[in-house]
């Protein structure tokens, strides 16, 4: 399983950020690295007061992830 892991920062106070992310489970980490601007466009544009700040992608062992 690959994790898109970003922080967003609320437009009018850029110090009030969160940790979100997005699960995926068929593809690589290469696969998450070409296709996470679009994907982070994307829940940009359905969250107009928030910002992207950064993110990354990475692996989730079985023992991390929570049902």
């Amino acid at each position: 399983m690959i994790e898109l892991l970003f922080v967003t920062c609320l437009s009018t106070a850029p110090t009030e950020c969160r940790e979100r992310s997005m699960l995926f489970t068929d593809i690589t980490p290469m696969t998450c690295m070409m296709g996470a601007q679009p994907e982070l466009a994307k829940w940009a544009n359905e969250h107009p007061n928030w910002n992207v700040a950064g993110w990354k992608c990475q692996m989730v062992r079985s023992a991390e992830f929570k049902a």
